[in-house]
């Protein structure tokens, strides 16, 4: 410890050492299951994320459908396996209307299918997004 140069004090001040000690002594533990729990959770809303960019850049959710698929047993349980599910729904069904779209776009009508395809494939992904920042199925 390091003497306190103040006169009318009369206790020793700590030094930097022992100050951080005491810090890192009082620090909140965490479980690991909280940390898995959030990892979890980070995963979700990256998954989220990959499908949002994939508006401009479609190969994103292929990324995200693939991590869906190999993190799916690890979610098993918990209200993010709803999200899991609600993720791979939304990328097959907008492929199968985005394939749908296109085949029909030869008579027009698939125009007006690939819009509400991708407006349906927005809100899917805003709605899901949304209740996991709620910490709720979708």
């Amino acid at each position: 410890m390091t003497e306190n140069t103040n006169p009318g004090d009369n206790r020793a001040k700590p030094s930097q050492s022992e100050a951080t000690t005491e810090v890192v002594a009082s620090a909140p533990e965490v479980s690991s299951t909280e940390i898995t729990e959030k990892n979890q959770k980070d995963l979700t809303q990256l998954v989220y994320i990959l499908q949002a960019i994939s508006l401009a850049v479609g190969l994103t959710a292929i990324a995200g459908l693939i991590l869906n698929y190999l993190k799916r047993d690890e979610v098993k349980g918990t209200y993010l396996e709803a999200h899991f599910r609600w993720q791979i729904k939304t990328f097959w069904y907008a492929l199968g209307g985005v394939i749908l779209g296109w085949l029909l776009a030869i008579v027009l009508v698939g125009f007006l299918i690939l819009a509400a395809t991708g407006l349906w494939y927005i809100y899917r992904i805003v709605k899901g997004w949304l209740a996991l920042n709620d910490g709720k199925e979708p």
